[in-house]
């Protein structure tokens, strides 16, 4: 065995944070799962690689430990690779992901339902191989490749409904159990997903989910893009977590390419991360407010997002700060008088919100609907693997910028927001924390700023190397897999959202609330679809 306790060797990848790789076979795949399971380590992302050049898949796995992450590699010779859900269950929907998207099932997994599918595709085809050909199907005169005879053939029989998607749902049986229905279309602008509820009366005995309305061939489309043209892809994976996403991809592709930005980059970049999630946290808690019935709340909050995405737009360009993020480095210079602006709005959020907590602390109907509502308690936070701030909600002190800081985090000395109650209350209240310790270190970049280069030339790396992309979104952590093709092509990039971890711990919550409750636990959580239909 090598000095971390594995029987195979792992090199460690470029890079600011710590990842080692692997190649492994079956039973050193499941033993790693297994050692690492058992030292109270995690699972961060299990993906799957199409076929190249007549060779077999690979399916991967990312596993986060206290000695940072360890990605491994297991060449699928047949079909099926080992299951892992029953050491971390959030590995479940993963594999079943895998299975529909490339045809490689987890051997002896207790659920193989699939996941993806939604009747999109013929029952042997699987988009993520290499030999699959997007199409878009009978009603579109695009969907005749130009540069073919013929045109190319449809999914289905123009003028034939496709097959029916008859999801097995699990079926509650019982005196007085029923059976509510939502989604996946919903009311208002709210991305699609179902949600099937087992009811007896108002109160909820179980919840299942079913996803995949927002799959729109990300994965695939790497496959057409440069690795310079990916970073724009790779910031609209999840347009609220733009910022996290682009660094995970430019850090994947300078990982790759063995090369480093410079300082002022690496600091801007944690800025414009900081800013995303002071955003996305204001948004959040006005809508929690606004979901318990208190409008005020949802009014003050925007008022501030509004502000905040304003000066996004005048300082950065973009009021969601899209392309600012950069393989090499930033996109966007920040002059002194940009600097003082910045400063400035900081301080006036840290006092309006600081106010608007007092008032929420203080509103005994606020805490009435918050206090005890969607509690994940932390022993089952751990055993379903929870994530980002509803994880810390939850017991669970796990953040990169604190366990594996990179520049600028390790001179910041960031100070983690966790809780132990796990409810919608716990989750308010670590979005407040969060915000004041954003802000805080926010007034020190500005004052720390280091001046030099914005950029730093990206050399094309050589075919097949690999890079990987490690960041703390607002939502959680964020992983970008990538690995290059020929002449600065992306073979495959696998983006990976928080929300793969944290959907499932929502069927959890809800079990033992009342109906009218489900959207504030499900805004408590606020995950992300987009990020998790691919």
């Amino acid at each position: 065995m090598n000095r971390r306790g594995f029987e195979f060797d792992l090199v460690r990848l470029p890079g600011p944070m710590p990842v080692w790789s692997a190649a492994v076979d079956a039973r050193q795949w499941r033993a790693a799962c297994e050692r690492v399971r058992e030292e109270g380590g995690r699972l961060v992302a299990l993906w799957g690689a199409d076929r190249t050049g007549g060779g077999t898949a690979t399916v991967c796995v990312a596993l986060a430990n206290a000695a940072g992450l360890i990605v491994l590699r297991l060449p699928v010779a047949g079909a099926a690779f080992p299951d892992v859900s029953d050491l971390f269950p959030a590995a479940n929907r993963m594999q079943r992901a895998v299975r529909d998207l490339l045809g490689l099932a987890a051997e002896g997994a207790a659920d193989s339902r699939q996941w993806l599918r939604h009747a999109a595709w013929g029952e042997g085809e699987f988009p993520l191989r290499r030999d699959f050909s997007s199409r878009r199907g009978p009603y579109h005169e695009s969907s005749r490749d130009p540069t073919a005879g013929e045109p190319a053939a449809p999914l289905v029989t123009a003028g034939a409904a496709p097959p029916l998607d008859a999801y097995p749902f699990v079926r509650v049986e019982g005196e007085a159990v029923h059976e509510i229905p939502v989604g996946p279309v919903h009311a208002g602008t709210i991305e699609p997903g179902h949600f099937r509820f087992s009811v007896v009366g108002e109160g909820v005995l179980r919840l299942e989910e079913r996803l995949g309305y927002k799959h729109k061939g990300i994965e695939k489309c790497f496959e057409a893009l440069s690795l310079a043209d990916g970073a724009r892809l790779a910031g609209r994976v999840s347009g609220d977590s733009t910022v996290a996403y682009a660094w995970a991809y430019a850090m994947a592709v300078e990982s790759a390419a063995g090369v480093a930005p410079p300082s002022r980059a690496q600091w801007l970049r944690a800025l414009l991360l900081e800013r995303e999630r002071v955003g996305q946290h204001l948004w959040d808690l006005g809508f929690l407010g606004n979901d318990a019935g208190f409008a005020f709340g949802l009014a003050q909050f925007s008022r501030l997002r509004e502000d905040l995405l304003r000066t996004n737009a005048a300082v950065f360009g973009h009021r969601y700060l899209m392309d600012t993020v950069v393989p090499g480095g930033v996109a966007r210079e920040l002059p002194p008088e940009d600097m003082r602006r910045l400063r400035e709005e900081i301080a006036w959020l840290a006092r309006e919100v600081k106010t608007l907590k007092s008032i929420y602390d203080e509103h005994a109907g606020l805490q009435d609907r918050f206090i005890g509502c969607g509690r994940v308690p932390p022993r089952l936070a751990d055993r379903v693997g929870l994530t980002g701030c509803a994880g810390r909600a939850s017991g669970q002190a796990w953040d990169l910028r604190a366990q594996f800081p990179c520049v600028p985090y390790n001179e910041l000395d960031l100070v983690m927001a966790t809780h132990r109650n796990g409810d919608v209350a716990a989750r308010v209240t670590v979005r407040f924390e969060e915000t004041f310790e954003s802000l805080r270190i926010s007034r020190l970049m500005l004052e720390r700023l280091p001046f030099g280069d914005l950029a730093a030339p990206v050399p094309v790396p050589p075919p097949g190397a690999f890079g990987v992309g490690w960041v703390e979104g607002w939502r959680g952590e964020v992983l970008v897999a990538l690995e290059s093709g020929e002449a600065g092509a992306i073979a495959r990039c696998h983006p990976h959202d928080p929300s793969w971890q944290n959907w499932p711990a929502l069927e959890y919550a809800v079990i033992g609330n009342i109906v009218p409750d489900f959207p504030l636990i499900n805004k408590s959580f606020n995950l992300s679809y987009s990020g998790h239909d691919l």
